[in-house]
């Protein structure tokens, strides 16, 4: 069976399958033909959900531009939807294409916007990776005490820790303590 036979469902579900196979290029084909698919079937929101998976698959294959032209303005498509969390990812995977392009301040700012609305969706586990990410960027941006405070509180939304986040989570306490 082709691919334009098949469901953009069962599309999604081969490339999901391909990217933890690592096999981004089939991912990425994949993911633009059920997007494509959504699209003429009048689905808008799973069509922008597979812009966003593409523009991931794209980061992994180094295409930052790629990245981010195709999940630009998906954020807006949850956001009428009143879909939060997914307007959420979509800001996410924005800033995370924006870093790549080295355009830190930016991607600062739409991940603070992600972690936001992430806050409001009450996403905890995704909130924490994007306050990673944001504690990440600040201490690259030299805003050491910023990104000190954004990974205290990244590491209060994971429900489990590993033994590194939890010496991190000590020595971020030990600090906390003396500044006082």
């Amino acid at each position: 069976m082709n691919d334009i036979k098949q469901s953009p469902k069962k599309l999604a579900k081969q490339a999901a399958s391909a990217y933890e196979s690592n096999d981004y290029t089939n991912a990425a084909n994949l993911y633009e033909t059920a997007g494509r698919l959504y699209q003429e079937a009048g689905d808008e929101l799973m069509a922008a959900e597979m812009a966003n998976n593409l523009s991931v698959t794209l980061l992994k294959m180094n295409d930052a531009e790629g990245a981010l032209r195709v999940v630009e303005g998906t954020d807006v498509i949850f956001q009428d939807a009143g879909d939060v969390n997914r307007q959420a990812i979509a800001a996410a995977n924005q800033a995370a294409a924006i870093e790549a392009q080295g355009r830190l301040d930016e991607a600062l700012e739409r991940y603070q916007q992600a972690s936001d609305l992430l806050k409001q969706s009450g996403n905890r586990q995704m909130r924490s990776y994007v306050l990673q990410s944001i504690s990440a960027l600040q201490l690259r941006t030299g805003k050491q005490l910023q990104a000190m405070a954004s990974m205290d509180t990244a590491l209060e939304h994971k429900s489990k820790l590993s033994l590194k986040e939890r010496l991190l989570r000590k020595l971020l306490n030990t600090q906390k303590r003396l500044m006082k």
